[in-house]
């Protein structure tokens, strides 16, 4: 079969309103659907975790002329409890109970200071720094990735 015959073959299924064609002979085999059914599945790619560029901070001035150190500078000395997991983070064993951890308290190395939920699967999260609780970065009952910064730590000196 030609491609001038094919192409005249497609002509004709679309002026018929044919769905499908199958023709088959000894030396050839032609099949032509008219439309096909799409499965559509959802398809889900997590966000990446890409390292976010830390703007860089001046000193800023105080009122008195004296200034303060930037954030960044700031940052460097506290150590972050990152997420070892994909899952929704719980500061609390359950809602009646007090937050595990809160701003100003002093953690040591397996304290809990979370719970992720993962696959109906409740880990819990221990502290392996020992120092203060200076802010916690993560949202009660959202989700978090693996990686993402939950809390900072000021290390206690030693």
């Amino acid at each position: 079969m030609k491609a001038k015959e094919i192409r005249d073959l497609i002509d004709y299924i679309k002026s018929t309103g044919l769905e499908e064609v199958n023709i088959e002979t000894e030396t050839f085999k032609v099949k032509i659907k008219r439309s096909s059914e799409v499965i559509s599945q959802p398809h889900y790619s997590p966000p990446l975790n890409l390292p976010q560029a830390v703007p860089k901070e001046t000193p800023e001035t105080v009122g008195d002329g004296s200034s303060t150190p930037g954030k960044e500078v700031e940052d460097k000395k506290y150590i972050t409890i990152k997420s070892p997991m994909i899952g929704t983070i719980y500061m609390a064993p359950n809602p009646e109970s007090p937050d595990f951890i809160k701003v100003g308290d002093v953690i040591k190395p397996g304290d809990t200071v979370c719970v992720i939920e993962a696959m109906k699967l409740f880990n819990e999260i221990e502290a392996e720094v020992s120092g203060t609780v200076v802010k916690i970065i993560a949202e009660n009952a959202n989700p978090v990735e693996y990686d993402q910064p939950l809390f900072l730590i000021n290390p206690s000196k030693k």
